[in-house]
């Protein structure tokens, strides 16, 4: 399989209207200005539609749920939940530190600052409100997982806010990890999206496995424990 290649298994939920697929990190969803193959080119040649497009947007060195619609209608629909909030969307992340709380709610005012291409936390002209509900799942010695529930989707706002709270997502060193990834990566996966269908009104749970590394592998699996 070429790097450049989706595999089958990526494919997490697919109907008429729309598909959703599990975005390796390290590459970008849609095209950019390093010309580098995207998630979307990449979608619509593993089920051969060139019709589907991009819904929403995760960033390059993050894993995880990634939705696409296959017509116009579908798009407008899914556009909007996510705009009205009525989209539920849920992250792992592994992040530094000893973390005490089992549960916060994290409340910061958020600018994006467009020239280093990184949101700021504090009192500022334009910021704005951002919350966003953790939850301790697993602890190690030095990283806990934890699963993090934005409201909204603000700019880098769940990697500004565990920065501020002082436990910085593993090799986000633009939010304060001690040191980066050879590959450019952070420990945050996008790991379900949780939603009304728009046209069949059916409940649709969409979850993409945790990526496959050892620290990912051991806090996952002492979730139960």
């Amino acid at each position: 399989m070429s790097s450049t290649e989706l595999p089958t298994t990526s494919v997490l939920y697919q109907d008429p209207w729309m598909v959703a697929v599990a975005k390796p990190a390290g590459i970008p969803v849609q095209p950019d200005d390093t010309k580098d193959r995207d998630l979307l080119r990449m979608t619509r040649d593993l089920l051969h539609d060139q019709s589907i497009d991009l819904v929403h947007r995760i960033d390059r060195p993050v894993s995880g749920v990634v939705l696409f619609a296959r017509d116009a209608e579908a798009l407008s629909l899914l556009h909007a939940m996510f705009r009205d909030r009525k989209m539920h969307k849920s992250y792992w992340a592994i992040v530094e530190g000893i973390v005490a709380e089992e549960e916060v709610l994290l409340e910061d005012l958020l600018q994006h600052d467009t020239r280093a291409h990184r949101a700021v936390v504090g009192k500022a002209p334009g910021a704005k409100q951002a919350r966003t509900r953790v939850q301790v799942l697993a602890r190690g010695d030095r990283y806990a997982l934890i699963e993090a529930r934005p409201e909204g989707g603000a700019f880098h706002q769940i990697r500004a806010q565990l920065g501020a709270w002082g436990h910085a997502i593993k090799g986000d060193v633009k939010y304060g990890a001690r040191r980066g990834e050879k590959d450019r990566s952070i420990a945050l996966h996008a790991r379900s999206l949780r939603f009304t269908h728009p046209i069949t009104d059916a409940h649709v749970l969409i979850e993409a496995p945790a990526p496959a590394d050892k620290l990912w592998a051991a806090l996952a699996a002492s979730i139960a424990g």
